[in-house]
């Protein structure tokens, strides 16, 4: 397979025109008017809208949704994403009942949740977390959870903390090979986000950990490949592949758009290399398709 581009920086190549296999349909189902209903009366945020996700319409028509804690605004200013940077306002202690109720109501089995960074509180937001894992398991038996965590510095004990609330699935992506993290990931280390990771399963081996990667930043295959191995060093289990796409002009722009057969492939490399579950497609993101995916391993 060739490298999806040459070690150049990204903004140095021109983006090519959207491709017909990264485009979607925009649906407006009676479903997907239920969840958005659902979601203004309790005042709940989610990455879906914040990130600009291109699977909204089909997961909101399935009645799912990934929720946004700790609000809209993030404290570090990763440069492939759109959701609000700045200074968050203070927390809003009845946000876990509020998504448990709506979780409930959407009558969901599996709740996937992720959060802004919070830099500047002084857990980074772990018992946030904590707390609304705790909410749902009380407020829906038999419901699974998945998280997917901002780096938290790298602490453990706020690893510790979000761990000992019992999540189905811990997830952190490290979203992009190392070379380009100071360009798309200013505020974090690669280094970190994979310890993030060894240390979820040092604490705790019985949970599954999960990790993804974009594609299309300038990355090359052979990079691509040595991050997946990165990742079954630290016990990885499950991993997911997708293509980058620029959610404004604010962002940085697309290098290059990888093919569906790219993608098989490297899909098929990360199987072989011992991953417990693989996601890889051009329209795979980190919480699309979760429920099914991690209700295949039981």
């Amino acid at each position: 397979m060739e490298s999806t581009q040459s070690k150049t920086e990204p903004s140095a190549v021109k983006p090519e025109r959207l491709p017909e296999w990264v485009k979607r349909t925009v649906l407006n189902t009676d479903e997907n008017r239920q969840v958005r209903k659902i979601l203004k009366e309790q005042n709940l945020n989610t990455i879906c809208e914040s990130g600009r996700c291109p699977n909204k319409g089909e997961c909101w028509a399935a009645g799912t949704a990934t929720f946004l804690l700790m609000g809209p605004v993030c404290t570090r200013t990763c440069r492939f994403c759109s959701v609000n940077k700045g200074m968050p306002a203070p927390l809003d202690f009845q946000e876990p009942a509020r998504i448990a109720a709506a979780c409930k109501e959407m009558g969901l089995k599996h709740v996937v949740l992720t959060s802004v960074n919070r830099d500047e509180l002084p857990d980074q937001g772990a018992n946030h977390f904590a707390r609304t894992i705790t909410a749902l398991y009380e407020s829906i038996p038999g419901v699974a959870v998945e998280i997917l965590t901002p780096d938290f510095q790298g602490r453990k004990d706020c690893i510790e903390i979000v761990l000992a609330a019992g999540p189905t699935v811990f997830n952190h992506n490290v979203e992009t090979v190392p070379r380009l993290y100071r360009r798309v990931r200013p505020g974090s280390k690669y280094d970190r986000s994979l310890q993030v990771l060894a240390l979820s399963k040092e604490i705790n081996p019985h949970i599954h950990t999960k990790s993804g990667l974009m594609l299309g930043l300038g990355e090359t295959i052979e990079e691509v490949l040595s991050v997946l191995s990165d990742l079954r060093k630290v016990g990885c289990d499950f991993v997911t592949l997708g293509q980058y796409l620029r959610p404004s002009r604010e962002q940085l722009p697309v290098c290059r758009y990888v093919t569906p057969e790219e993608f098989e492939q490297l899909g098929e490399q990360a199987w072989q290399m011992g991953f417990k579950m693989v996601h890889s497609g051009p329209l795979v993101r980190s919480s699309y398709h979760a429920k099914e995916l991690a209700g295949k391993l039981g």
